[in-house]
C-alpha cells in the first residue's frame, strides 16, 4: 500500500517501518504522505492498541533528503510553502493521533528524524542512537519540528542546539528528556515490548483521554478554568463502560476486557 513504508502488525501493535534504508530513512515527498496517510489510517483502526514507529536499516532517519531540500531551494515561494505545509501537517497528524506511539530509535534521528522522535509519545533510544537538530548547518531553521522539539527537551535546551547543531548522544538525549529510555542496541526491542506491554494493560480510551489531557492542561496557570475542565474530565469518564469495568476487574482480581490473553 506505501511505497516508503512497511506495516507490520502483531495482535494490537502496529509497527510501521520507514523503509528507504539506503538513504538513512530521509524525508522526501512520498515518504511524508505514506507516513500521513499510516498514522491516519492505523489511528482509526479500533484494533491498534500501539503504534511503533521504526527505521530499517542502520539509521531512524536523518530527515530531510538533500535531493529534495535542494529541488525545494529551486521552486518557488508557494510550492516550498506546500512542502512545508505538507510535512508539518505529517508531524501534527503523528503528535496528535489517539493512540499511543512509542520511536524506536536505534541510529541516527537527525533533523527531521529528531522530529519524529520528539512526536512520538514514547521515545525509546538504543546506547548507538544520535540525535541533532541539523539545520542551521544548511543555513535553515528546525522550523516544522520546532513544537514537538522544543515540547520534548524544554525551551533553555532548544536554544543550544537549534543554534549549535551540535550531535547529541543517546546518554545525553536521556539526560535532557528526549528519551524516555536508552538501552543496549540488544536490548532494544525488548524495552519497546516492556512498554508496549505497560500500555496495552492500559484502557485504550482512558489513554486517548490522558493524551488529550496533558494537551489541555500543559503550561497552563492552575485557575479556574482548569480545575474546572479537569473536573470535567474525570467526572465524564467515571460513568463510561471502560471505567465500570477497570474498577470491576480489580476488585474481582482480574485483568481488564481489554489486556491481551496471556
Amino acid at each position: 500500500m506505501y511505497e516508503t513504508l512497511e506495516i507490520e502488525r502483531s495482535g494490537g501493535v502496529a509497527t510501521i517501518w520507514m523503509n528507504r534504508p539506503d538513504v538513512h530513512n530521509a524525508f522526501n515527498a512520498r515518504l511524508i504522505a505514506d507516513l500521513t496517510a499510516a498514522c491516519e489510517a492505523l489511528d482509526a483502526d479500533e484494533s491498534v492498541r500501539v503504534v511503533v514507529l521504526g527505521g530499517r536499516g542502520k539509521s531512524f532517519s536523518a530527515g530531510a533528503d538533500l535531493n529534495w531540500m535542494k529541488a525545494a531551494g529551486e521552486a518557488s515561494v508557494e510550492e516550498n510553502l506546500a512542502d512545508a505545509r505538507r510535512l508539518a501537517g505529517m508531524l501534527r497528524t503523528l503528535s496528535g493521533m489517539a493512540t499511543p506511539t512509542i520511536a524506536r530509535v536505534q541510529g541516527a534521528a537527525l533533523g527531521g528524524g529528531m522530529g519524529l522522535a520528539s512526536a512520538c509519545d514514547i521515545c525509546v533510544a538504543s546506547e548507538k542512537a544520535v540525535f541533532a537538530t541539523s539545520e542551521v548547518r544548511f543555513g535553515i531553521i528546525p522550523s516544522a519540528i520546532s513544537p514537538y522539539v522544543i515540547r520534548a527537551i524544554g525551551e533553555r535546551q532548544s536554544y543550544r542546539y537549534f543554534q549549535t547543531a551540535e550531535r547529541i548522544s543517546a546518554a545525553r538525549a536521556g539526560e535532557i528528556g528526549l528519551a524516555h529510555e536508552v538501552t543496549s542496541v540488544d536490548a532494544l526491542d525488548a524495552k519497546v515490548d516492556e512498554i508496549v506491554a505497560a500500555l496495552l494493560a492500559g484502557g485504550p480510551r482512558a489513554q486517548a483521554a490522558a493524551k488529550d489531557l496533558i494537551r489541555a492542561v500543559a503550561n497552563k496557570p492552575v485557575d479556574d478554568a482548569v480545575v474546572e475542565d479537569t473536573s470535567r474530565r474525570i467526572a465524564g469518564l467515571r460513568a463510561t463502560p471502560e471505567a465500570k469495568e477497570g474498577l470491576s476487574a480489580f476488585l474481582e482480581k482480574r485483568p481488564a476486557n481489554w489486556v491481551p490473553a496471556a
